[in-house]
């Protein structure tokens, strides 16, 4: 079941209840006002007869005396002596059942009853008629039948007389109200086949922006060449707008994201070329190796070994890029100082003739080791790799903040803005080893931990390399001292 049929079913239905409540409220409201009119009418009836006889009406009704029965008796004339009427003047009460002045009965206190002259029958005595007579307080209303006929009684304490019923037929009231009854069913059932239709009607309106919405989506999906040229139309700035911006901001990452590995593919080959162009060729030459000279064989096999390193570290570069900020492992707490520590030992060694000076701050940061470990060692190769010979590297770690500074060249201008860019090399660096890429991992890996990578050119020369691994703050007292260490 789509969408737009279950929205227009669901609107429908809830329509469909509200009008049937609204009947049902209505047909309630009627027959509750057409019984208190009948109600009313029935004491009146008794306050009539009483006041013609110069009697209470029973006084105030008993608690809780107001309560149905029904009988559905019919219609005699008991034995009568002496003064049945018990001087109520009874004979002019009705003049035959279901007249307009009602129907009345006279129920003594032993239970006998009296029905005056000239009334077609009596209404039906039940057991707490009885009752009521005997005590002779209290007021009671009830439902009776008698001979077909539905009856609404008034039964009213007079003391030691007994009690007094009054009826009045209910004919009217129960037509009146099958009439009603009819025509709120009439109205129900229209009421729902229209609130159905319009149901559908305000679904299928509704529903028009995401079902468009929806075509332009699966038109992009299907045509992947799309995916850079085309976006979601944005028509309002309700909800469904807001969620045609939240898809084409997805589709501009992910169009970001193809790109960047297009890219990334495409450098790779041109860069993977010239190692095994040079491989090639030195593997053609081996073949004929009996004509070289012995420091030729050897130069020639160590220039293989050098290529093949060269092409690991490039595959293994493009391999770490293509990673993009996707986590290899679950991240940790790790202690940045050491790693930093550890990496300006390794540049030591790698770069004997520069002078490493060292101003670390502990600091712990949340991410991957190995990674951030990487993107240091990176940055400090960047730094021997440039370095003045002779010169010194400045490496200080404050507030999580690492900055290497050497006193090579630096940058040109119009080189900073692509000094992380993969495969970017300036043209005075094109003579040296490397890729290009180890710079691109360094702010790669910034990134995926909520940091930065800048570059910069210090006042008196050199480069200057600052990075951060997101928020860093002091480890936890674990025999390191928390104040800053020079070396």
């Amino acid at each position: 079941m789509s969408l737009r049929v279950r929205l227009g079913l669901a609107s429908g239905i809830a329509v469909a209840i509200a009008v049937i409540a609204v009947s049902v409220s209505a047909y309630a409201g009627l027959s509750s006002q057409l019984y208190g009119q009948v109600d009313n009418s029935l004491r009146s009836l008794a306050s009539n007869i009483l006041a013609r006889a110069g009697l209470p009406a029973g006084g105030a009704p008993a608690p809780g005396s107001e309560s149905g029965g029904q009988d559905t008796g019919s219609f005699s004339s008991p034995d009568q002596t002496g003064d049945p009427g018990e001087g109520l003047n009874l004979g002019d009460a009705g003049p035959a059942f279901g007249g307009a002045t009602g129907v009345v009965t006279l129920v003594h206190p032993d239970g006998t009853v009296y029905v005056p002259p000239g009334q077609n029958g009596r209404i039906p005595v039940i057991a707490t008629d009885r009752a009521l007579a005997a005590s002779g307080s209290g007021r009671r209303f009830s439902d009776r039948t008698a001979n077909g006929t539905d009856l609404r009684v008034l039964a009213t304490g007079i003391a030691n007389r007994g009690a007094l019923l009054v009826a009045l037929p209910l004919s009217d009231v129960e037509r009146t109200l099958r009439k009603q009854q009819v025509l709120l069913v009439v109205i129900a059932a229209l009421g729902a086949a229209f609130a159905a239709v319009l149901g559908f009607l305000v679904a299928r309106t509704a529903l028009a922006p995401i079902a468009r919405f929806t075509r332009q989506t699966e038109a992009i999906a299907d045509n992947p060449e799309r995916l850079e040229s085309e976006r979601v139309d944005i028509s309002t700035h309700d909800e469904l707008g807001r969620l045609a911006q939240a898809f084409n901001r997805t589709l501009d990452a992910l169009a970001q994201a193809v790109r960047a590995q297009r890219n990334l593919v495409a450098d790779a080959s041109h860069e993977l070329r010239t190692p095994i162009a040079s491989i090639r060729a030195n593997l053609q030459l081996m073949r004929d190796e009996e004509r070289l000279s012995p420091e030729d064989r050897t130069a020639l096999r160590q220039d293989v070994i050098d290529e093949l390193d060269d092409l690991t570290a490039l595959v293994s570069d493009v391999v770490e890029l293509a990673r993009g900020a996707k986590p290899g492992a679950d991240p940790g707490d790790v202690r940045l100082d050491q790693i930093v520590e550890a990496a300006v030992t390794r540049a030591r060694r790698r770069a004997p003739g520069l002078v490493f000076q060292a101003d670390i701050e502990p600091a712990l940061v949340h991410g991957e080791g190995d990674r951030i470990a990487r993107a240091v060692s990176n940055l400090l190769d960047n730094a021997a790799k440039y370095g003045a010979d002779g010169g010194s590297v400045q490496v200080t770690l404050r507030g999580g903040v690492l900055t290497v500074a050497d006193h090579g060249p630096g940058f040109r201008e119009e080189d900073l803005p692509f000094v992380f860019d993969r495969f970017h090399r300036a043209r005075d660096a094109r003579s040296k080893p490397g890729s290009g890429l180890g710079l691109a991992i360094v702010r790669q890996a910034a990134e995926a931990h909520g940091g930065f990578a800048e570059a910069g050119n210090a006042p008196g020369g050199g480069a200057v390399m600052r990075i951060c691994f997101g928020p860093a703050s002091a480890p936890q007292a674990d025999g390191v001292d928390g104040a800053w260490r020079a070396r």
